[in-house]
């Protein structure tokens, strides 16, 4: 894979860029509410900058339906990039149209552009590989070289991600170098022992990622929503809990093979419930009560991991000399849901261990709790791929920006 350090060697002063970035931010009304993301791929689009290219830069944001929606524009992430980098980004009202052309052909070395929202085009995201092909040859034509840098895309086989760079000369940016070398550390190079935190809602979202990392990972510490299948699986009542009955089987036959491997399965031994879920809008009071996780009433549920907990798992990362983690304890959003996350954050910040915060809901977590990203080893922008990566599949948009 070359990356864009070789691009640089090479000279690209006045030549047209395409960096396909992961700008995906959550907005309120508009108003961008995690610029995460943005500050990501700073260090490429500066130095792309810096060299004299004329940068073209093109992300996802949201799920539309292939086809313009203002509440899915990427203009408030255009505007944000340019506050960052301090000079004016040209922004395109369409991705591959006239205004897109305009946006490109009125830059100057060392200016910036972004095209609207790429899946305002159904080829973006089509799974007939004609059409979206022909939308990456319409992306082409914008550009001369290609530069890969949506880490949180990779996983997609859609056309700017895996059609477009096979038409262009194509890069590795400096985000998906990082990541890559990152996720390298916690399959391939492994120092241990090494602890995996996963919580977040569903178990069916991560059994893929526990089935790999059995035969990697010391110890597995489970939370958030996904832990009431598990305590469902030991055969606890776990009352109005979220609950994936189905997946119930599987849960018991990983933690089967846990045992016969030697892996440590840590569930919670007690957690925060109510019978009724937070208000996340007004925050207002909730009040909830601490149980042992093995005695939910029938009529609450589970929102939190409890104290003891805390301090379980927080004894458990402490020796730790990797630790991956993905997914909230608890409903972080709501402050008497997020002590559970906060804890693991802080035991993560205290640990002497290589420590990753796995994208998506963890990393938001850590900056609405307050905490100083650069306490971690390194803050994943791709919540999904990093865990498709940690399953042991491989990701389009990876496998395409290799030679």
């Amino acid at each position: 894979m070359k990356t864009i350090d070789e691009l640089l060697a090479d000279g690209v002063s006045g030549k047209r860029v395409f960096v396909r970035a992961d700008l995906n931010v959550p907005l309120d009304d508009g108003t961008i509410t995690d610029d995460g993301r943005i500050r990501a791929v700073l260090p490429t689009v500066k130095a792309l900058v810096d060299a004299g290219a004329k940068v073209v830069v093109a992300s996802h944001l949201g799920r539309p339906k292939g086809a313009p929606d203002p509440a899915f524009s990427l203009l408030p992430a255009a505007e944000r990039l340019g506050e960052l980098l301090g000079a004016p980004v040209a922004f395109a009202e369409d991705t591959v149209g006239p205004a897109a052309h305009d946006a490109v052909d009125g830059l100057q070395p060392g200016q910036v552009a972004v095209i609207e929202n790429l899946r305002f085009n159904p080829g973006e995201t089509s799974k007939d590989d004609t059409e979206r092909g022909e939308f990456a040859d319409r992306l082409a034509a914008l550009a001369d070289v290609y530069v890969g840098d949506g880490f949180g895309a990779v996983h997609r086989k859609h056309a700017s991600v895996f059609d477009l760079p096979a038409r262009l000369p194509h890069y590795a940016g400096y985000l998906i170098a990082t990541e890559v070398g990152v996720l390298k550390k916690l399959t391939d190079d492994v120092k241990r022992p090494y602890a995996v935190v996963l919580g977040g809602a569903k178990v069916s979202d991560k059994l893929g990622v526990i089935d790999h990392l059995l035969e990697k990972a010391d110890r597995i510490l489970i939370g958030g929503g996904m832990a009431y299948t598990f305590l469902k699986a030991q055969g606890h009542e776990v009352g109005i809990s979220l609950l994936q009955e189905d997946q119930i089987p599987a849960v018991q036959e990983y933690m089967k093979r846990a045992e016969e491997r030697g892996v440590e399965f840590v569930l919670p031994v007690d957690v925060l419930v109510s019978p009724d879920f937070p208000d996340l809008k007004t925050k207002a009071p909730a009040n909830p009560t601490t149980v042992a996780a093995n005695a939910i009433p029938a009529d609450q549920e589970g929102l939190d991991i409890g104290p003891e907990t805390r301090t379980l798992y927080a004894s458990k990362l402490a020796d730790a000399a990797t630790v991956f983690w993905n997914g909230p304890m608890g409903v972080f959003e709501h402050p008497d849901y997020a002590e559970g996350t906060k804890a693991v954050a802080q035991a993560l910040v205290a640990s002497d261990g290589f420590t990753v915060v796995g994208g998506g809901d963890s990393a938001a977590a850590v900056r609405t709790l307050g905490f100083d990203e650069k306490a971690f080893g390194h803050i994943s922008t791709g919540g999904g791929a990093s865990l498709e990566y940690l399953e042991g599949k491989t990701l389009p948009g990876l496998a395409a920006l290799e030679d």
